[in-house]
């Protein structure tokens, strides 16, 4: 005999799954680490949900290292329906946090009750920024794309003519709040890469 509540509940969860799909298609300022093409946002989530798992020891303080890889695996759903917005690019940062607040509402809203609150809380730490493990999550969020640019030779540090005072600022920030030691690891590699191509545009 079947189970109709069960059902119910499983089919929830099966839309939300389905649903997440939908993030492969959304494409992402950084390039892959070979410089071939463009990331997907389900990428990204993916790949900086595996930095938390390597990385975790480094946080500044002891976090829950699942709360940190559900909060990466779940921060970027919203854009579904929102889209990525760039680190570097030019936005209406309240347009933005709004659409996203949206997307949240109808995304998480596919899953069963309890899930549904569960994982809309976990996005909202995240959002938040206040607790160890948002801040750490945060810091990886920022840390892992310029690793990709360092790898592919600039990336998206070409596309948006980057110099070392608005990656510090945009990006350093960040990272050295929820993570000090990445970003003493990253910043003088950052910095060499930068600092070429600064010298190209001054070629130009």
């Amino acid at each position: 005999m079947t189970n109709d509540n069960a059902r119910t509940r499983l089919d929830a969860q099966m839309d939300f799954l389905l649903e997440a799909d939908r993030l492969k298609s959304v494409s992402r300022a950084t390039r892959l680490a070979d410089g071939s093409r463009y990331e997907n946002s389900a990428e990204h989530s993916w790949h900086i949900a595996l930095f938390a798992l390597t990385l975790s020891e480094h946080a500044p303080a002891q976090v829950d290292r699942g709360k940190v890889i559900a909060m990466l695996l779940l921060h970027d759903l919203v854009e579904i329906d929102a889209g990525d917005a760039p680190v570097f690019g030019n936005h209406d940062t309240a347009a933005v946090e709004a659409a996203e607040a949206r997307a949240a509402d109808r995304i998480f809203g596919l899953l069963p009750e309890d899930q549904r609150q569960h994982f809309r809380a976990i996005w909202e730490e995240f959002e938040a920024n206040q607790t160890p493990e948002a801040r750490f999550a945060k810091s990886l969020d920022r840390f892992a794309p310029p690793n990709l640019n360092i790898a592919n030779g600039g990336g998206s540090w070409v596309d948006y003519d980057v110099e070392w005072a608005t990656f510090e600022n945009n990006v350093g920030r960040k990272i050295q709040a929820g993570a000090p030691v990445l970003w003493q690891w990253i910043m003088p590699r950052a910095r060499k890469v930068l600092d070429r191509l600064a010298l190209k545009r001054q070629d130009r």
